[in-house]
């Protein structure tokens, strides 16, 4: 059975956030997954502060990355002449491998159609990017309370998995797949509800669990709240 977020945990996790701690770090602290731990602080924070803080810090840390790269460039770059002029000094070769040494130094060194790479030094947040498996329905910690939207003679609106655009990268049998979406603010939720919809609050999230059955026999398979795909 999947724990619950005590009120001192979730007062320490909004602490950490706010001092700069991410999001990875945070969920090893508690032992809790990634996925609850950002839905715990959209829900303390509210979603537009929590992304607000968050691209925050992504600018911060990856400036710092950046002047970190700028000056191990500069530094390789000095290495990178003085092993050639080591190389091609000289001492250890007689006159007529000097010239073919220098030669080709000339040509390595100053030929446009070789660029020097700077390496890649750059840990991206695990929580950024979307697993490609899903979570199961089961073992899926849902919030006290979601919103989804329906038509309003009360029928499920679905979607196919290829409709949304932050999960195009599944593979195209998963992409097929019929889904419902649930909201964890009421009004990202109104923000795309057509006149012939309406927004339905639901408080006991229980009931997926239970009606799940109801929804793979309609074919719906998936469940997408926020950045988690579930499987039923």
């Amino acid at each position: 059975m999947s724990r619950k977020v005590t009120e001192f945990q979730k007062k320490e996790i909004v602490r950490m956030f706010d001092n700069g701690k991410n999001i990875k770090d945070i969920s090893k602290e508690f032992n809790f997954t990634i996925q609850t731990i950002t839905r715990q602080l959209k829900l303390l924070l509210g979603e537009d502060l929590y992304l607000e803080k968050k691209k925050t810090f992504t600018e911060k840390y990856e400036s710092k990355e950046l002047k970190n790269n700028t000056i191990d460039k500069n530094q390789d770059s000095d290495i990178n002449i003085s092993k050639k002029e080591e190389l091609f000094s000289g001492n250890n070769i007689n006159n007529n491998e000097k010239f073919e040494a220098d030669n080709i130094g000339e040509r390595f060194f100053s030929d446009p159609f070789f660029v020097e790479l700077t390496p890649i030094n750059h840990n991206f947040d695990e929580e950024s990017r979307k697993e490609i498996s899903t979570t199961p329905l089961n073992s899926f910690d849902f919030p006290a309370i979601v919103y989804m939207v329906i038509a309003k003679e009360t029928e499920l609106e679905t979607k196919l998995l290829k409709e949304y655009p932050d999960w195009q990268f599944l593979p195209k049998e998963d992409l097929d797949r019929e889904s419902i979406e649930l909201f964890l603010d009421i009004k990202k939720a109104k923000r795309i509800c057509k006149k012939e919809q309406k927004v339905l609050k639901v408080p006991n999230t229980d009931v997926f669990k239970i009606v799940a059955p109801i929804l793979l026999s309609r074919g719906i398979s998936r469940i997408v709240l926020v950045d988690t795909l579930i499987s039923l």
